[in-house]
């Protein structure tokens, strides 16, 4: 540890191991540690005796549930749209190769009291069972606008001005119902709540057509997953680090955050060794005095025997209950994986329920989701507070990351990632594609 580096980095969530992975990429000396002994900090997958060691005091698991190898379960799930940056950013810096992923079998929504598919384009959504005939009329027009709007040929803009005019403006202007513009702004666009309504529209047509081509391009649903759990993710880009050069520490407390006399970060303590440097990134974990609490979100992980009712049996589902259904501020997601993506035993599925926390009784909020899930097996709750950095580290060179929120997607961490490599780079993270390992290989073999 004795040493000078360009970066530390704390912690091993995602948003760290992609930043430090794309630092040690652009021939930064990166020093990586973690307080854990495993990889993923907030974002970890346990297997069995880990997760009964953080939600059962560390009892033994029940031995009907199978090896503890058979599981991976993800603290925090989150599901890639096929088409998202982030990843690009798997397949440009080449991280793919370390993972492999599967599809999402569906993608539902809660509307009126049942479940039913999302419809992902204009023939789904005149055969949807979810909006009546003339409504599904108007939906198809709207999702006809989306698909063949383009930006220079303004005979398909309709009169619409996507960066000035509000999205409930657009959606009033085709004529959507309330239920209608649930489904497509919380079930399509992916936003978490209505706030979404009074900004330009471009953003909601962008994530609408983000949605549309992710289907478009596996077919079923937008979502893909690796196996073996989100744990994978941080552990690719820690490799990708280590080819570069990054030097990684697991289960190393950090005793201490060194400061020089300007209150500007200098390296970080751990015992009696000290490792210096410039800049510091971390989880909010490691800076308690430079964080602020800005909500909590409460996460149900449950074990079944069966598939989520009304899914048609798939062994994977995406499901949200958007917040007006059911008189609230914030959706409820239900993710649902199962062994099909090794992260349970044979004839397990893995739900996991989440919301944002808005009453005293977190654990009654999220109520809604886990009557959708049939006979729960096993459940492991847990409430967590959403903290954010006070500043945005400039001034001292510390560089927190936000906590996970309770969405059951990628968008606002990977968000977080490009504010934050501008603000520790100062320039815009701009990802250069890197040749192949086996690309590599046929240069290297060819001198």
């Amino acid at each position: 540890m004795e040493e000078e580096y360009d970066v530390i980095v704390l912690g091993t969530g995602l948003t760290e191991c992609v930043l430090s992975g794309l630092l040690s990429v652009e021939g930064k000396k990166v020093l990586h540690m973690d307080r854990n002994d495993y990889y993923g900090g907030e974002s970890a997958s346990l297997n069995l005796t880990q997760l009964y060691r953080k939600f059962r005091d560390g009892s033994e698991p029940p031995s009907h549930l199978g090896r503890d190898r058979d599981y991976s379960i993800d603290l925090i799930p989150k599901f890639m749209m096929a088409n998202e940056e982030l990843v690009k950013v798997l397949t440009h810096t080449d991280v793919t190769r370390y993972l492999e992923f599967k599809q999402i079998e569906g993608s539902y929504v809660y509307r009126d009291g049942r479940v039913a598919k999302v419809p992902a384009n204009e023939m789904e959504a005149v055969t949807s069972s979810l909006i009546g005939l003339f409504e599904k009329r108007r939906l198809k027009k709207f999702l006809e606008f989306i698909q063949k709007w383009s930006d220079s040929d303004p005979s398909t803009h309709q009169g619409i001005d996507l960066d000035r005019m509000q999205m409930a403006d657009v959606f009033k202007k085709f004529g959507l119902e309330a239920g209608t513009q649930d489904l497509v702004g919380h079930a399509m666009a992916l936003y978490p709540n209505d706030n979404y309504l009074y900004r330009p529209a471009r953003e909601t047509y962008e994530r609408i057509v983000l949605y549309v081509s992710s289907v478009a391009r596996y077919g079923k649903s937008p979502y893909i997953y690796p196996l073996y759990g989100l744990g994978e993710l941080p552990q690719g880009f820690a490799r990708l680090s280590a080819i570069y050069g990054g030097t990684y520490m697991l289960d190393k407390p950090v005793d201490e955050i060194l400061y020089d006399d300007e209150g500007k970060f200098k390296g970080v303590r751990s015992g009696e060794e000290k490792a210096y440097a410039k800049q510091v990134i971390g989880d909010p974990s490691y800076f308690p005095e430079k964080v602020k609490t800005v909500g909590r979100v409460i996460r149900a992980i449950c074990l079944l025997k069966h598939p989520i009712p009304n899914t048609s049996d798939v062994n994977s589902v995406q499901l949200i209950i958007p917040q007006n259904q059911i008189g609230r501020k914030h959706d409820i997601y239900v993710a649902c994986v199962s062994a099909t993506h090794n992260v349970c035993a044979k004839g397990y599925y893995l739900a996991i329920v989440s919301t944002v926390v808005e009453t005293d009784i977190p654990e009654k909020e999220i109520v809604p989701g886990l009557q959708l899930l049939g006979p729960i097996d096993e459940k492991y709750v847990s409430v967590s507070n959403i903290n954010v950095p006070v500043d945005d580290g400039t001034k001292d060179q510390v560089f927190i990351s936000k906590s996970y929120d309770a969405s059951s997607h990628f968008v606002s961490i990977y968000d977080d990632i490009c504010d934050m490599y501008k603000r520790i780079t100062g320039s815009e993270l701009v990802l250069k594609r890197r040749p192949r390992q086996d690309e590599e290989q046929a240069t290297s073999a060819g001198q």
